[in-house]
Formats: C-alpha cells, sequence, structure tokens
C-alpha cells in the first residue's frame, strides 16, 4: 500500500506541466533517435545529457529517460520499413517484420511491434514498482563487503552472460578500469596515472569518455559504412490497429515469456540484444508455425520486441535500487544522477521520494504517450531517413562538441571527446564491446574504494568477501554468471550422456 501512495505522488509530480512537456519532447526526440541507424538510446542520452544540467534533477531525469523509451520504439520503425536496424536489439525484429512490409503489411506489423514494445515496457515497469522499494530495503544492510560482492556479480555477469566473447569483454573492461583510475586516489590523496597533467587531476570525466565513445565512434563506424536508404515509408489507419489489436491476444504466451524473459535479462547485465535474440529463438521453437518464422509471421515480431523493451525497462531496476546499471544506457543514466548530486541505491528511495517515484511515473505516462505517438507519426519519423546521412552527421557532431565542451566548459574536453571517439571506433571495428567498459568506468573507482575499505576492515584477509550468508551468496552468484557458459555447456554434454537411446 505504501508503493501505491507513493506512486500516486509520483503522478502528481510528472503531471506539473512543465515535466509532461520534458516527457513529450524526449519521446519525440527519443524516436528519431532511434530511426536513425548510428545513434541509439544511450548515443542520444549521452550527447543531450549536458543540456540537462540546468534543469531540475527530475524534470531531467523524466526527459533522459523518455529519449530512452522513444528509442525503444523508433528502432522497430527502419527495422520494418527499410530492413535496416535502428538499433541493435531491433535487428531480430527484422526478420519478419521486413517480409511482412515487403507482403503490404507493413501496418500490422508496425502496430504489433508498438504495442508488444508498449507491453513490455508495462510489465517491467510494474516489476520495478513492487520489487525496487523491497531491493532497496534489503541493501540498507550492505557493508562494503556486500557492496563489492554487488560489484563483482555485475562485473561476472557482463563477461559469462553477455554475447560478446568473454575475453574481449574482459580487455575492454579492464581499460575501462584503468581509466576509472585516473586522477586522485580517493584512499590515500595520491595522484595516479595524471603524467603530471593538471587536467587529469580530476580523471576523465564520464560523460565525455561516453559522448566520444557512442556518439563519435558510433558516427564513424556509420559513414564508413556509407549508409543509404531505401523503401517507402508506410502510413497505419485506425482499422489496422484494430484488427492488428484483435489479432494480438491469441499470442498471449508469446508476449507473456518475452515479458519474462526480458526482465530476467534487464535485471541482470545481459541486455535487450540478447533478450530479443532469446525471445525470438523460443517462440520460434515452440510456435506450431516455427517453420514459417523469418516468412512474415506477426508472432516473430512480438517475441522481440516484447524481450526488449522489457529488458531495456527493467534494467533501470538495479540502477535505482543497488547504484549498478543494468544496460548501457542505464550507467549513463547513473552518470548523470552523480553528477546531479544524487546517488543511486537503497537510500535514493529515501531521501529522494519525489526524484524515485516521479521517475517510475514517468515510466508508465511516458510508454502510453509514446505508444500514440508513433502509431500516429510513422510517416513522419520514416521521412527523415530521405535526409542524407552526409547532413545528419555534421549536424550529430556539433552536438557532441557543444555537449563535451560546456561539462567544464573546457577545449581539453573536446580534444578528450575525440580521441575517445576514435578508441570508440577501433573498439568497434575490432568487435570489442562497449557496454562493459563504460560499466567500468562508472563503477570501476566506487568498486575499488569498497574492495579496499573491505580489506581495511578485515585487516587484508580476503576472508571477508565469504564471511557471511549475504555477501557469500552474492559472491558465488558472481562466480557461477563468470563460468556460466562453461556450466551451460557441461550440463548440455550431461544431458546428452544420460539421454536414452
Amino acid at each position: 500500500m505504501e508503493s501505491i501512495g507513493d506512486l500516486l505522488h509520483g503522478f502528481s509530480v510528472v503531471l506539473s506541466w512543465q515535466n509532461f512537456l520534458y516527457m513529450l519532447i524526449g519521446i519525440m526526440l527519443g524516436v528519431i533517435i532511434g530511426v536513425l541507424p548510428g545513434l541509439g538510446g544511450a548515443n542520444g542520452v549521452a550527447i543531450l545529457l549536458p543540456l540537462t544540467f540546468s534543469m531540475p534533477p527530475t524534470s531531467a531525469i523524466i526527459l533522459l529517460s523518455c529519449i530512452y523509451w522513444g528509442a525503444l520504439f523508433g528502432g522497430a520503425i527502419t527495422s520494418i520499413l527499410f530492413n535496416i536496424p535502428g538499433e541493435p536489439w531491433s535487428v531480430a525484429t527484422t526478420f519478419d517484420g521486413h517480409p511482412m512490409a515487403q507482403k503490404g503489411q507493413a501496418g500490422e506489423a508496425l502496430t504489433a511491434a508498438f504495442t508488444s514494445s508498449f507491453v513490455g515496457a508495462l510489465f517491467a515497469v510494474v516489476v520495478i514498482t513492487l520489487a525496487a522499494p523491497l531491493v532497496a530495503k534489503f541493501a540498507l544492510e550492505f557493508g562494503p563487503a556486500e557492496k563489492f560482492s554487488v560489484f563483482f556479480l555485475a562485473f561476472c555477469s557482463f563477461v559469462g552472460m553477455g554475447k560478446e566473447p568473454p575475453a574481449k569483454t574482459i580487455a575492454a573492461m579492464m581499460l575501462g578500469f584503468a581509466l576509472a583510475a585516473v586522477g586522485t586516489d580517493t584512499v590515500t590523496g595520491n595522484l595516479r596515472l595524471t603524467f603530471g597533467s593538471t587536467e587529469l587531476l580530476s580523471g576523465f570525466d564520464f560523460l565525455v569518455a561516453v559522448i566520444g565513445l557512442f556518439g563519435i565512434g558510433e558516427i564513424l563506424l556509420t559513414m564508413e559504412e556509407g549508409l543509404s536508404f531505401k523503401g517507402k515509408p508506410a502510413g497505419i489507419n485506425p482499422v489496422v490497429v484494430l484488427r492488428t489489436w484483435a489479432n494480438l491476444p491469441r499470442y498471449w504466451m508469446t508476449s507473456l515469456r518475452a515479458c519474462i524473459i526480458g526482465c530476467w535479462m534487464g535485471i541482470t547485465p545481459a541486455g535487450a540484444t540478447p533478450a530479443s535474440f532469446m525471445s525470438y529463438g523460443i517462440a520460434k521453437r515452440a510456435s506450431k508455425d516455427g517453420d514459417k518464422f523469418g516468412t512474415g509471421e506477426v508472432e516473430g515480431v512480438i517475441a522481440p520486441e516484447t524481450a526488449a523493451h522489457a529488458a531495456g525497462t527493467s534494467a533501470l531496476l538495479p540502477m535505482l535500487a543497488l547504484g549498478v546499471p543494468g544496460s548501457p544506457t542505464a550507467a549513463v543514466l547513473l552518470g548523470g544522477l552523480m553528477i546531479w548530486g544524487l546517488q543511486p541505491g537503497p537510500l535514493l528511495f529515501v531521501e529522494q521520494k519525489d526524484f524515485v517515484w516521479g521517475l517510475i511515473a514517468s515510466m508508465y505516462l511516458g510508454n502510453v504517450v509514446g505508444l500514440v505517438v508513433v502509431l500516429t507519426m510513422v510517416p513522419v519519423f520514416a521521412a527523415i531517413l530521405r535526409v542524407p546521412f552526409g547532413i545528419i552527421a555534421p549536424v550529430i557532431l556539433v552536438i557532441c562538441a557543444v555537449g563535451a565542451y560546456t561539462v567544464h566548459n573546457n577545449t581539453f574536453d573536446v580534444v578528450m571527446m575525440l580521441v575517445f571517439g576514435v578508441a570508440g571506433y577501433l573498439l568497434k571495428k575490432c568487435n570489442y564491446p562497449l557496454a562493459p567498459l563504460v560499466l567500468a568506468i562508472v563503477l570501476g573507482d566506487k568498486a575499488e574504494e569498497s574492495f579496499r575499505q573491505s580489506l581495511l576492515i578485515s585487516q587484508g584477509s580476503l576472508d571477508v568477501f565469504w564471511s557471511g550468508g549475504l555477501v557469500a551468496t552474492i559472491m558465488a552468484l558472481g562466480l557461477v554468471a563468470l563460468f556460466w557458459g562453461a556450466i551451460s555447456r557441461a550440463l548440455d554434454c550431461l544431458k546428452t550422456i544420460i539421454r536414452p537411446a
């Protein structure tokens, strides 16, 4: 009951005309970002984050989170109409969405995608509403060792449960730890890795690094690929929407299964992309029409879109309740909260109720508004793809440069943004994941601080990380996540051995 009262208070916060306006602007910007290949939710949030520094934190997080919701919706438009995934998690949507568009069923495919996205996000928001306060109360009992164990679990999950090769994930994470170590040691006060540069006394600014890695890096890749957009924008009329809605309840089991898969993959740091592929694969195996998947089956659109939105939304749960982001966008938002002077974690629910519940309420309203916007304005957003990318790219680069400069009003940050942009481009070219790198930059110093505090308490003994039931359980889960690939292969081999001939 307490959560319901807090949520109603959150609606009163978000329904102020100013916050509602920010919500609309955020969704519109997000859909545009999702439509444009080479950007994406994390990139858009990172690029526009500096523009929110003068705003109240609640308004800023509503704007940025709604950019994320809009990007989740927008990725389906290009996937279905043009066979160009606007977002990584939209790749699975192209498998059946674009064939439907080629058969003249673009309206049905888009309606199914948007509605499924709304259902997945709504399911995840309900999970956040019910689970976040419980997780936060539980986390209040955490000491330095327990905090480090949570960070350890997050890092291990990225390594063992991500889709990228573990060696490359670890390499990217190690680079992030090295970057996080630059500057002043928070425990001893000594300088580390500054090489005599006064600009590096406070370390690499998280925001500058993210703008470069995501914004500049992705644009360089997109320019190199020389994208050319082909396809005919399609509209959606009320008859198509109502007919598709009447057909969707037949696939309730697919939607429910996708919601569960998405929430699990979002709360663990696996993310929306593997959630969409996993949901598509399971739906294909479970469906009586599985052999028709890939030829234009609406169920092949419902499964990945529902899972991707459930994962993308539920990734905010560990960020809010534990201070551990479950996705690259959540990592960017985590950095934003710290810049605004807010500390994500259990105390956030006690000290900043207006902020937390205003954000959660905006998730409900944002998804409703987002569904209406994308259903009514598909032709407008699809027309953006007619603009030559040679015009769009310089505009994005200028926005990135302005965003980096406004962090400290320092041209050194713009130079570092370009350096990180080239690094991001090279890492992507070599298929090194950026999400673990961002996670390590954001959490590296905090994990180090918790680790060192734990060792100081235990006088240097590593037994402190196995000294209690809670910390030992979380550390054990981390090890399971780290070696999940090997465990899965061992279980598959065991099943093969014991299976009767």
